[in-house]
């Protein structure tokens, strides 16, 4: 029975590292481990080199409707879907494996990354709720991610129909 549990720590803590890593805040590693809370401090300390940032985890769906985050969303939601319906991960480890292929893609096209692990996170609970849905542009054809509940039809993504002041934010200058 020991050795069990040594073991189910020692996967809490490679686990626990792999989220830092990744950018994870500290609500969700205290979700997904067992591990305690002054353990995951020293450990984000020790992987991060400075303390966890503070504060609640996002709880509204409205960030993900503004267009550059809905497009990121979607981006993730498509990569995470995929692996749902064509592999055997699951929970946790769907979420990481889409996570890192979103990273991927947003690195190789030079792009900044706009979703953090912790949204991802988030936005997959808000599914699983029946709070988000996807919804079906009617002239790229592409899936976005978009309110439960809000009519569909006729539905123009953000790619689309981009805001007249898309991109330009003092970053990009």
């Amino acid at each position: 029975m020991r050795n069990k549990s040594v073991i189910l720590e020692a996967r809490d803590i490679r686990l626990a590292v792999d989220l830092i890593q990744l950018g994870a805040r500290l609500q969700l590693l205290e979700v997904e481990t067992k591990l305690s809370r002054e353990r995951l401090l020293k450990l984000y300390k020790e992987v991060k080199g400075v303390s966890p940032p503070k504060g609640m985890l996002p709880f509204s769906t409205d960030w993900f409707m503004t267009w550059q985050p809905n497009v990121h969303a979607s981006l993730f939601m498509a990569y995470y879907r995929f692996l749902d319906r064509n592999t055997k991960l699951e929970g946790l480890e769907l979420i990481i494996k889409a996570y890192r292929l979103y990273l991927e893609k947003i690195n190789r096209a030079g792009m900044e990354t706009v979703l953090s692990l912790t949204r991802a996170w988030t936005m997959v609970r808000f599914f699983d709720a029946s709070m988000l849905q996807m919804a079906t542009c009617k002239e790229c054809g592409g899936e976005f991610v978009a309110h439960a509940y809000d009519p569909t039809r006729g539905y123009v993504c953000g790619l689309c129909h981009m805001p007249a002041r898309a991109g330009k934010t003092r970053r990009a200058a």
